[in-house]
């Protein structure tokens, strides 16, 4: 059932979601204006959903070739303002809304695109206007992209003053050719620099990003991006293999021009992730999912991503972000200037596509979410959905068994080794039929 991929082809590996983004629709929006319309949904212990903050901050200095999300490097100073304008107008519009019931934000997540790439001054106006409607301080977990070559030692401050918990670094890799190869828009040396203002801050926790499978790269790197990372000791390291979504600039030239993009092949992603799960374990690290290791389990507990793949509610400020709203999945307008036009000042929100899972669906969408941490246990889908999911998906979970991917002992499901590193690999056989094979974005 799980056919060893090779080659890196252009499409989607990655799940975020579920049913598949391309079965969003124009037509089923009156569903999450319904939903924001209304009080928020409460759980089987009579509480509210948990409710999270989404806010897009879609500039950056370069696009990466392999990126695939909504950016902007054209955009000058007046540009950025109309659209912290429009962000904080967003947002204000989203906290008159019934959905929020009063409710704390759980967690908040400051996503792009570069968040850092706003200056100090551009950042304490953001947060001051969105202070004015929300405000974050009784969440569990604030979490700040950050790409190194936009930090400074005041703007690094700043962040910590605005109540920022969690800084995620975007470091990819420590090579400056394969860097530049790959269109990132920092060099090696302005990750050291960005560290030294981070450390000094004390920040609760740091990550930081790497990918396995950039154009370039090789063993003996990856061993030295394996070293400098551990070297530096950050709470957690995520590492995401390389994909190549049907928008970005390699992708682009595969389809377009026919041009062979070097990118390393599946078994040599996962033999490099395998690496890293021992000499990161070996340093002391414990896995927290799929993609993330962390120093100390205790201290870093990941509320964006535990709560969000338990259902939690999520609202999705900025363009083209996704939310998530008492069963309804949504996304914003995906445009420039459909986002910051005249929806916002005329009092509405810039919504452009939805999706209302059946129930069935939202089963599938926590089930295969939460195994991307490792593990499942089959006793809260049974008191969640009143489901058996062993019984189910049972040729699913056999299958996966006999191919070394997981083990079954009573109600407990378990990743193998190989099972973490083919996790998103094994998703799509839990899919109802209709979507298994159709395009994922």
């Amino acid at each position: 059932m799980t056919t060893e991929a090779t080659k890196t082809e252009v499409g989607s590996y990655f799940i975020s979601n579920y049913p598949p983004f391309s079965q969003w629709t124009v037509e089923q929006l009156p569903e999450v204006v319904a939903a924001l319309a209304a009080p928020p949904r409460t759980g089987p212990d009579g509480q509210p959903t948990p409710l999270g903050l989404y806010l897009h901050i879609p500039f950056c200095r370069k696009r990466c070739k392999f990126c695939y999300f909504r950016v902007y490097t054209d955009k000058a100073a007046p540009d950025v303002e109309r659209y912290v304008q429009a962000l904080s107008r967003e947002i204000e519009l989203v906290s008159q809304q019934p959905v929020m019931g009063g409710r704390p934000f759980r967690f908040v997540y400051f996503g792009g695109g570069t968040p850092s790439f706003l200056s100090a001054k551009q950042l304490t106006s953001l947060v001051d206007r969105l202070r004015a409607n929300i405000n974050w301080n009784q969440a569990e977990e604030v979490t700040f992209e950050c790409e190194p070559g936009t930090l400074s030692q005041p703007k690094v401050a700043t962040l910590k003053e605005l109540g920022i918990t969690r800084l995620s670094l975007g470091v990819e890799n420590f090579s400056d050719a394969i860097l530049e190869e790959n269109g990132r828009a920092h060099l090696s040396g302005e990750v050291y620099k960005a560290w030294d203002w981070i450390t000094a801050a004390g920040f609760p926790n740091v990550n930081i990003d790497l990918i396995s499978g950039m154009v370039g790269e090789t063993w003996d790197n990856w061993k030295i991006n394996i070293e400098k990372t551990i070297a530096l000791s950050p709470d957690s390291v995520t590492i995401y293999q390389m994909e190549l979504p049907f928008n970005t600039v390699y992708s682009k030239d595969i389809l377009g021009n026919q041009i062979e993009t070097p990118v390393a092949d599946w078994p040599t992603k996962r033999a490099w992730l395998n690496y890293a799960y021992d000499e990161l374990l070996a340093a002391g690290y414990h896995i927290s999912s799929a993609y993330t290791l962390v120093k100390d389990p205790h201290k870093v507990n990941f509320s964006y991503r535990d709560n969000l793949w338990r259902g939690s509610d999520l609202l999705a400020t900025g363009v083209a972000s996704f939310g998530h709203i008492s069963g309804v999945h949504y996304q914003n307008k995906t445009e420039w200037a459909d986002y910051t036009g005249d929806l916002l000042d005329h009092g509405r929100l810039p919504l452009f596509r939805a999706l209302r899972p059946t129930k069935h669906q939202m089963l599938i969408r926590e089930m295969i979410l939460l195994l991307k941490k490792g593990y499942l246990d089959a006793g809260y889908f049974r008191e969640k959905f009143g489901v058996e999911i062993l019984d189910e998906w049972e040729s699913q979970w056999r299958e996966h068994e006999r191919e070394g991917m997981l083990t079954i002992e009573g109600d407990q499901i378990e990743l193998t080794r190989e099972g973490l590193l083919h996790a998103d690999a094994l998703l799509p056989a839990f899919f109802e039929p209709e979507h298994r094979g159709v395009r994922y974005t």
